[in-house]
């Protein structure tokens, strides 16, 4: 019996130690950096804004370092210019204030006040470079700045040297009516307006389009939903389309658990 009380008291201790060492690896860089070897970030897209549930966590009023938060609720409009900055390797891996896993590949900001998540378009002052980015954690806590955002977003908004840059936010609301195309469908002047979101989980992009055929023959192949994207000179290999969201998150989850470790979704409006 005294063996095994010994046994467990170590055993929870060597627990408590290794519980403590995970917390403190976000800390072990002093100062953050830039990632030593980035994916091709001409690949990466916006966020694309669509409507979802708030998160549970982090949408409560709030408190750091003795300053007083409040968390604006029902917001449909907000615009600020003030000054951004943006955060890296030293809290990629690390969970966001929404309960999510903070990617700095990922087109993501922090915001001390919008609710979690929230969509905001970002446009650097200095040089009209705009993005769209997904608000899904707090910060910066630093008065005069207004938007922390992730490695790819600053990298898109050509920011990363300076660090900071003067910028515009801009509130999106998924939930305003969209803009719907109008085309004739034949030769009465007939007109389409119906239009649909789809889903799609991006893989990777080529410049070989020979490559990209190839990995998309492999997929289907194995029976997934496949499509190669031409854009910017760029094959885009991608999943679907999947009719929801949650979906395309069943099928990226199952790409990053393989070799496409920096897949992502991609919403795409149709108009037919």
């Amino acid at each position: 019996m005294l063996i095994t009380s010994r046994f467990w008291l170590i055993f929870a201790t060597l627990i408590m130690l290794a519980g403590c060492s995970s917390t403190s690896d976000r800390y072990r860089m002093s100062h953050d950096a830039y990632p030593s070897h980035p994916p091709n970030m001409a690949t990466i897209e916006n966020a694309h804004p669509h409507v979802e549930p708030l998160s549970r966590a982090g949408n409560q009023d709030y408190s750091v370092n003795g300053q007083r938060y409040r968390v604006w609720r029902g917001i449909k409009h907000y615009q600020q210019i003030g000054m951004a900055s943006w955060y890296g390797l030293k809290f990629h891996g690390h969970r966001t204030s929404n309960g999510e896993i903070y990617d700095m590949y990922s087109m993501s900001a922090a915001n001390k006040h919008l609710p979690l998540p929230s969509y905001v378009r970002v446009t650097n002052l200095a040089n009209q470079k705009s993005v769209i980015v997904r608000v899904n954690d707090r910060g910066p806590f630093h008065s005069k700045r207004i938007i922390d955002l992730s490695y790819a977003a600053a990298y898109k908004l050509g920011m990363l040297a300076s660090g900071t840059t003067k910028v515009e936010v801009t509130l999106i609301d998924p939930s305003a009516p969209k803009k719907v195309a109008i085309a004739p469908i034949d030769n009465k002047n007939s007109l389409s307006i119906v239009q649909t979101d789809n889903f799609y989980v991006q893989l990777l992009a080529f410049k070989d389009t020979a490559t990209a055929n190839q990995q998309q023959r492999l997929l289907k192949q194995k029976g997934y939903p496949t499509v190669v994207v031409q854009a910017d000179n760029w094959q885009k290999l991608r999943l679907g389309p999947y009719s929801s969201r949650k979906l395309a998150e069943q099928a990226k989850t199952t790409m990053r658990q393989g070799q496409y470790k920096d897949a992502f979704i991609v919403t795409i409006e149709h108009t037919n």
